[in-house]
Formats: structure tokens, C-alpha cells, sequence
């Protein structure tokens, strides 16, 4: 992502519902469970046992089942077009290719020594993040489960227990989302870099120096050169469109997944 057009970086309250046309990029008219992005603008769309990859424009690319996978809790496209997709009931991890076909076989984490992980994510180096729930502690482990990095108790780490929903690693640092407490960084040895004050967002994405995040319905966009949270001006909180449920940016446009569609537009609000 190389901009975000001036208009989306204005600093300003949060917006009133505005009476404007709706966006007129592409709208996906159906209900995903799950929905993320990558840096090339793919979109990877979750409904119940199925995937689905969309470019930009909302020309689906892919199709495909995982029935004997098991419920999918979280995606990550860390690499694009090789997306990992994660179990937590099931304990099982799978990285897929650009038909959205598991390569190899799906890894089971219960039968390798990791019988608590509730997060997972994608690593540099093809490197995994897990975060053991019983443990309370991150590992980073290469393809074959071999450790690489271990954080210790974060509760010992940090003097606070900690419940983490999310996480994501850009730029080789580890960005773990916790709604109380806000959102720890670790390096990729494990090491605590310091706890930024996002509270009350359930997920989050990291970019070009910003994190975005919905709170309350609004995309914020938090600076982590200087600490400064902005919210910026989009459509999103145009009259007539339901709360969002996550929102990205790639490549200067915004996706933004509602309950019944998905949307891909310039951030911009149209006059």
C-alpha cells in the first residue's frame, strides 16, 4: 500500500451518519462468516465450509471446501496467495495454495505437543506464531514444529493476565490483540517491546507504520511512529449501511465486510 489519498488521512471526530450515496465500487452480496485481505488485494472470504478468493474487483478466482477440516476460526494471508487457515476446536492448521487446495497434509497441532493453542498466525522464514492458552505463552516454530522463539508466561512477562483474540505479524514483529489490555509487540525471538493503548478492538491490521481497527463501528487508525489515533473519513458510517464487522486497506482501497456483503471502494466518501 503506497497511499491512502489525503482525504482518508484527515485527522477528524468521529462522523455522523451522513445522508450520501452509498460506495460505488464493487459490493459482494453474500454473508461470510470470515473475511481478510492480503498486500496484493486478494480477498479470501469464509462461509462455512467453503473459501472463497476474489481480486479487487470482486471477480471471484477460487472456489473450494475443507468439509473435513473442521470449523475454521481464523485466516491469515500473511504470504500472499498461500493463505494459512486455522481450527481452534479441532487444533488443526493448514497453508493452502492460489486454488485454496491444502498443500500437504494439514497439521495437527494435539498430536504434536500443542494441545492448548487457541491463536495461530503466519511467520516470516515460513514460521507459525502460537499462542498456548495454558501456557499462557507465544511460540514461534518452523514448518516442521520445531521451536524457534518462546516468550515465557506473559502474565509473569507483563504483571497482568492476558486474554488475546487476534494477532498478526508485519515487518517482523509480532502484533498480539488483547481488548483489555490493548495490543503487545513482541520481536521475533519473543522478546516484549511494549503494549500500545488500543482497548475494546477485537482486530486489528498493520500497514505502512498505522494500524487500523474498528471501534464502535468506526475505522481508527492508530500511528506507531508517533502514538496518534486518527479516524480517518470514510463511508463506512454513510446513512444506510449496517455496522461493519472488520475493515482493511490495501493498495489504497478500502474492504470493508458488513453482515450481508462485502464492499471494495476508495476510502473516500462520495459528494
Amino acid at each position: 500500500m503506497k497511499t491512502w489519498g489525503l482525504a482518508f488521512l484527515l485527522c477528524t471526530p468521529a462522523l455522523p451518519a451522513l445522508a450520501q450515496p452509498a460506495p460505488t465500487g464493487t459490493t459482494i452480496k453474500e454473508t461470510f462468516d470470515l473475511v481478510t485481505t492480503d498486500e496484493l488485494g486478494h480477498v479470501y472470504a469464509l462461509k462455512g465450509d467453503e473459501l472463497f478468493l476474489f481480486d479487487a474487483k470482486g471477480k471471484r478466482l477460487a472456489r473450494n471446501s475443507v468439509k473435513s477440516f473442521g470449523e475454521i476460526t481464523s485466516m491469515d494471508a500473511f504470504s500472499s496467495l498461500k493463505p494459512m487457515i486455522f481450527s481452534r476446536p479441532q487444533g488443526m492448521l493448514a497453508v493452502l495454495d492460489n486454488t485454496l487446495a491444502v498443500q500437504g497434509d494439514p497439521i495437527d497441532l494435539n498430536r504434536n505437543g500443542f494441545a492448548q493453542v487457541t491463536l495461530a498466525c503466519m511467520s516470516v522464514q515460513n514460521a507459525f506464531w502460537f499462542y498456548d492458552e495454558r501456557l499462557m505463552q507465544l511460540s514461534r516454530v518452523d514448518r516442521q514444529l520445531r521451536p524457534l522463539a518462546e516468550t515465557g508466561r506473559l502474565d509473569q512477562l507483563i504483571g497482568s493476565s492476558v486474554r488475546p483474540v487476534f494477532m498478526q505479524e508485519f515487518d517482523s514483529w509480532l502484533y498480539l490483540c488483547d481488548p483489555e489490555l490493548g495490543v503487545l509487540v513482541f520481536d521475533l525471538f519473543g522478546g516484549y517491546s511494549r503494549t500500545l493503548p488500543l482497548i475494546g478492538t477485537t482486530r486489528i491490521e498493520v500497514r505502512d507504520g498505522r494500524i487500523l481497527y474498528l471501534k464502535d463501528g468506526v475505522l481508527h487508525s492508530y500511528d506507531l511512529r508517533t502514538g496518534e489515533i486518527n479516524i480517518p473519513i470514510t463511508w463506512i458510517n454513510l446513512k444506510g449501511n449496517p455496522r461493519a464487522i472488520t475493515a482493511r486497506v490495501e493498495r489504497g482501497l478500502l474492504y470493508v465486510h458488513f453482515p450481508e456483503k462485502l464492499v471494495i471502494d476508495t476510502p473516500e466518501p462520495k459528494m
